[in-house]
């Protein structure tokens, strides 16, 4: 097998009737280079990393819908927060989920340098969440955790 990107640097004719002789040719005389075929370790490597990947990017989108959906509830912990995911941001979900409204319950389960956010959590945890906005954060932390099990593995 050769990359054809150089073919199309090499003078000649081009068509389909000649094109399989000239390309030996080509090749017999050293003017096109193999491409290269990785072995099948390293096959098998790139498809598990291109999965791995994947699965990064889905827990990313699933990441920003449940922000999305906080926002519709009218909850900023991502002003305040710069990972969400954090275990602050975790149990706070968790909290919101199965029905905790005070704001300040909320930010008192701020640990490590969120905890000195105390003051600016509290405003940006005030909202309003539905049933439905429990059910549908519910589900995603439900996703999210799928994902997280499956990028470990």
């Amino acid at each position: 097998m050769v990359n054809p990107a150089p073919i199309k640097n090499v003078p000649g004719r081009k068509t389909d009737v000649t094109d399989a002789t000239w390309i030996a040719d080509l090749l017999r005389h050293g003017l096109l280079t193999p491409s290269f075929i990785p072995d099948k370790p390293q096959r098998e490597l790139r498809e598990v990393t291109r999965q791995r990947t994947q699965w990064l990017a889905e827990r990313a989108r699933d990441i920003n819908r449940v922000q999305k959906v906080l926002e519709g509830a009218n909850i900023k912990l991502a002003s305040v927060a710069s990972d969400v995911l954090d275990v602050s941001g975790r149990a706070m979900w968790d909290r919101l989920v199965a029905g905790e409204t005070d704001p300040a319950v909320l930010a008192g389960l701020a640990v490590g340098r969120l905890r000195k956010k105390y003051d600016a959590l509290v405003p940006a945890l005030q909202g309003l969440m539905g049933d439905h906005q429990r059910f549908l954060l519910d589900q995603l932390l439900g996703h999210i955790d799928e994902r997280t099990v499956r990028i470990a593995a």
